[in-house]
């Protein structure tokens, strides 16, 4: 995925990040907006951890940052972001550690980045550039590639306007239509937008398979259980965890991108289906939110909904905010006691007496308390996976079911349909089955068997 959205980078044909030399040279550059620059809204985060996850974000894409600051700002310079004096300086910053990269963890808008990459004569790259190129590297299905590309490309839609002043050239007109002919910029922003509209289709078919998909599994009423939290939370690893799957878990932002499911058998032999989701992030660029809606519809058909926080993380409150943020936008009540269940992984990672209070913490909450689980070490998964069957058999019926001793097809059809608790056989060989299912497959079970074999209980 090709990152150069600059007009230097495109004239000189430089490409994106060439992974197949040396690390490049990356300075990370995190602005921190004073009270005053944030018109008095708090910000969720001090400075000190945005910038570790800004260079959390760069080693993610095997970035070699060799600089790293936080710069106090009070107000946003419409030309370079920030003000002239702390552009010199980082000029010589930039010059004395021979940095190829900056990585300006903000929003820029073309032309801010187009003058910060004059003034330090190297490549700048904004938080969006950047996570859309951490998502580009760790796509790996179609439908995630597509969706990377689509996101891309409106990203780079939005730097064609007032930034590639090399692009104002016009081409000749034809023969006797006269007049100037189309600009440069103009015929990018066509065939952008062509792409866009093919990529969009795409998307629209993957959509339906994915609808398909989700028709058959309702037709085999395995309960949807999804894992959301912020990236880097520890979703993957609980997820081989509960799975025993060998998904991609790392120490790592956005380890995971496309989404993967798995089913698993819960003590009481319930089965579930479990679903492992893109990580969140603040500030997530929006053509990323719109573009990764389909990855997330898991999320929207859920039953039942893990919230994986990574309670030694300093900033984790901020953190479940981001992610309640995300799924209120997506219409999910992120309350815990609906259909979410918070997780709060790696108690390994806290002192004793922090592992105590985070214990009391979660024993105080009743109902809608949390889980403590450290899915490394497989502690309190087993509490984790309890819950889960308590809160998906919640609310279902039991009934008995009483069928012929040749009817194997029956007996297959029930265990697909609803949990078996018991199975009996009588003398004459007739098989007496109890099942649990939702209420509203009473009806279902009683046409497929006729309603004399078929007891309530």
């Amino acid at each position: 995925m090709d990152v150069s959205v600059s007009a230097p980078a495109r004239e000189e044909g430089r490409g994106g990040i060439d992974r197949r030399a040396p690390p490049t040279r990356c300075a990370v550059i995190t602005p921190a907006l004073t009270k005053r620059a944030t018109r008095g809204a708090p910000e969720r985060r001090s400075p000190q951890s945005r910038l570790e996850e800004a260079v959390g974000l760069a080693a993610a894409i095997d970035l070699d940052v060799v600089y790293s600051a936080t710069i106090p700002l009070s107000e946003i310079r419409p030309a370079t972001f920030l003000g002239s004096g702390k552009v010199e300086e980082l000029e010589g910053v930039v010059r004395a550690e021979a940095v190829d990269l900056v990585f300006f963890d903000a929003a820029l808008s073309p032309v801010q980045q187009r003058n910060l990459e004059k003034a330090w004569s190297a490549k700048v790259v904004d938080r969006t550039a950047l996570i859309l190129e951490i998502f580009g590297m760790r796509a790996r299905t179609k439908e995630g590639a597509l969706q990377v590309e689509l996101a891309h490309l409106n990203y780079q839609r939005s730097r064609l306007v007032r930034s590639w002043t090399h692009l104002e050239r016009q081409r000749g007109g034809f023969g006797f239509l006269g007049g100037p002919g189309e600009t440069q910029i103009e015929a990018d922003r066509r065939l952008i937008g062509e792409r866009i509209v093919r990529i969009e289709k795409e998307l629209e078919q993957v959509k339906r398979t994915r609808g398909l998909h989700r028709a058959s599994r309702k037709r085999v009423p395995y309960p949807i259980v999804a894992l959301v939290g912020y990236t880097n939370a520890g979703k993957s690893t609980l997820f081989n965890r509960l799975t025993r799957a060998e998904v991609m878990a790392k120490d790592l932002l956005f380890a995971t991108l496309d989404p993967t499911l798995r089913a698993v058998d819960l003590p009481h032999g319930t089965r579930i289906i479990l679903s492992d989701t893109v990580g969140f992030i603040s500030e997530l660029p929006t053509q990323l939110v719109a573009a990764f809606r389909a990855t997330l519809e898991e999320v929207l058909e859920a039953d039942l909904i893990l919230h994986v926080r990574d309670i030694s993380h300093p900033d984790t409150d901020a953190q479940a905010a981001d992610v309640s943020d995300v799924l209120e936008d997506l219409g999910v009540d992120p309350q815990p006691g609906g259909r979410v269940i918070e997780v709060w992984n790696k108690i390994d990672r806290l002192a004793p007496d922090e592992r105590e209070q985070v214990e009391n913490r979660a024993a105080r909450g009743g109902a809608e308390a949390p889980v403590p689980v450290s899915a490394l070490t497989g502690e309190g998964t087993d509490d984790l996976l309890g819950l889960i069957e308590r809160r998906i058999t919640a609310g279902r019926v039991t009934v008995s079911v009483t069928l012929a001793a040749e009817d194997g097809e029956g007996l297959g059809w029930l265990y697909r349909h609803g949990e078996v608790l018991e199975r009996t056989t009588d003398e004459d060989g007739a098989i007496h089955v109890a099942l649990r299912i939702p209420p509203d497959r009473a009806g279902l079970i009683t046409r497929r068997f006729g309603a004399r074999r078929v007891h309530p209980t």
